[in-house]
């Protein structure tokens, strides 16, 4: 963007933001919960007066086309002024491709779970690591369950292989055995194969690092094996779009970990979700823990832009030590750059999540 179209966007009565959100692949089917969340974040803003005393409009991205072909999109929208920050869920091989994009340029909010360790300027994760998200949950796992010998299957990118090495870390704190792994495509993975793979193992349990389609996939194959009846499955990425479309008979003894469930009964994910039916209507897409996350992301760029008095990122790096805001996950509050926040074990429980313990 010239010194010219920086100014004049600066000057504009609207402050656009780049909503990158999967429309297609394997994340595609959390898109339209996504968007329809991102809707309801901007008018809840605007009713609030905006960022900034700008009016906030939202320009979704597709995020899940391939990394180089996501960031070519968000450099053209930057480059023509036409956007004043990015957000949005989508997978970290699509973070690594936007980071350089947007660098010192713009802020930029990242929603999604995430493997942990992201500190770059001008970029805030809002979202859930392993430490605060896979080792308790497999902790009360072990204390509850008896769950002590792991089989992980995963996505071949960054966010499952990053995340297999955090368990294997916490498998020696928590005195667990790994009896094997194995990575797919993403998007093209055998899962009948997968699954006889697991069922070889001598496992008691699979932590599954599967994103979208792919883990319903997983789920379904499973199931047919007849798995569930022997092993449990733990994931830290499991929603309400993934459970409807596995099916009931495919989620028995499935757990999940997360800052946000659609079944939390606190006054603030309540409210969420009746607004959230208020303006979409009873048949709207699932509200999830991917769309929540959005709705978290752009709420955290607005209280850094608030406690900032500014959009720049540099002056967002100033003040995002000790910043905090409360929304439907409760308080979220950024430490040494993580948002620290609660995490909510649940377990699948026909179409919805049966809450069963605060990690």
């Amino acid at each position: 963007m010239s010194a010219t179209g920086a100014l004049e966007r600066a000057r504009s009565a609207v402050w656009r933001l780049g909503m990158v959100v999967p429309l297609q692949g394997p994340a595609g089917l959390f898109g339209p919960s996504c968007e329809a969340i991102s809707e309801l974040a901007a008018r809840d803003l605007n009713n609030s007066g905006g960022v900034l005393g700008r009016e906030v409009q939202i320009e979704v991205i597709d995020g899940g086309a391939s990394p180089g072909v996501v960031a070519a999109r968000v450099q053209q929208l930057l480059d023509a002024g036409d956007i004043d920050a990015v957000s949005g869920w989508h997978i970290s091989s699509v973070r690594h491709a936007l980071a350089p994009v947007v660098a010192g340029r713009i802020p930029y909010s990242y929603t999604s779970l995430y493997e942990g360790g992201e500190v770059r300027p001008g970029i805030y994760c809002s979202g859930e690591t392993p430490r605060q998200q896979i080792a308790p949950a497999l902790k009360w796992l072990r204390d509850n369950v008896g769950a002590r010998k792991w089989f992980v299957v995963g996505d071949d990118y960054i966010w499952p292989h990053s995340s297999l090495g955090a368990v294997r870390q916490f498998a020696t704190e928590l005195d667990l055995t790994l009896v094997g792994g194995s990575f797919v495509d993403l998007g093209r993975g055998n899962m009948k194969q997968l699954v006889e793979t697991v069922s070889n193992s001598g496992c008691d349990g699979v932590i599954m690092l599967l994103v979208g389609q792919d883990a319903v996939d997983f789920n379904r194959a499973f199931a047919r094996r007849g798995l569930d009846e022997s092993m449990i499955r733990f994931s830290p990425l499991m929603e309400e779009n993934m459970l409807l479309a596995s099916g009931p008979r495919a989620t028995r003894n499935l757990f999940a970990s997360a800052a946000y469930f659609r079944s939390m009964v606190d006054g603030n994910s309540m409210d969420l979700l009746g607004r959230y039916i208020a303006l979409h209507g009873a048949h709207a897409p699932a509200l999830n823990n991917a769309a929540e996350s959005c709705y978290e992301g752009i709420h955290t760029l607005s209280a850094l832009v608030r406690r900032a008095d500014s959009t720049h990122p540099h002056a967002l790096d100033a003040v995002v030590e000790g910043a905090a805001y409360d929304g439907p996950r409760g308080t979220v509050e950024f430490r040494d750059r993580v948002a620290r926040q609660k995490i909510q074990l649940a377990v699948a429980d026909g179409l919805d999540f049966s809450i069963i313990a605060t990690l």
